[in-house]
């Protein structure tokens, strides 16, 4: 497997289709046509987990605005479930965030409890929930991991 930039839409709908048939976006009621919007956001960057031709999954980050290090989406096919792949774009990310700030964010659904474990098992932290985010009853739960205080940093 390795993890590399998007290519081309062409990739970024085939990650759509996975996106939107499976939680939490499922759920949500995510249309294919807004998560290729998702996808191929130019503001943000987009990783590829790929093995020969497979697209295994996709992990998009944001390193602009308030939350700089903000792990926005981690998709993970139907095929590549259970197979450490949604762990390994998380790694990978990961390096790249903590190269030029010590803090990695993410939200995970509170309907998520699957997806909220890996989070707790890679070292993020709960630090806060957004209540009746998406939708009332259903709140985003702010994930924090951190190499450093703020302060203390020196960028790579």
């Amino acid at each position: 497997m390795i993890i590399r930039p998007l290519a081309n839409d062409d990739e970024a709908r085939i990650g759509a289709q996975y996106m939107a048939g499976t939680d939490p976006w499922l759920t949500l009621g995510r249309t294919v046509e807004q998560c290729f919007n998702v996808l191929s956001d130019k503001t943000c960057e987009t990783y590829v987990a790929a093995d020969g031709d497979e697209l295994l999954g996709f992990i998009i980050i944001n390193m602009r605005g308030a939350f700089v290090g903000y792990i926005r989406t981690v998709i993970v096919g139907p095929n590549a479930r259970s197979r450490g792949v949604g762990s390994a774009l998380v790694a990978f990310v990961e390096e790249r965030i903590f190269r030029e700030t010590p803090n990695a964010f993410l939200c995970v659904s509170s309907f998520n409890p699957r997806a909220r474990a890996l989070y707790e098992r890679l070292g993020y932290e709960v630090v806060g929930t957004l209540r009746d985010y998406f939708a009332r009853g259903i709140d985003e739960i702010l994930m924090r991991k951190s190499i450093a205080p703020f302060m203390e940093f020196q960028a790579r």
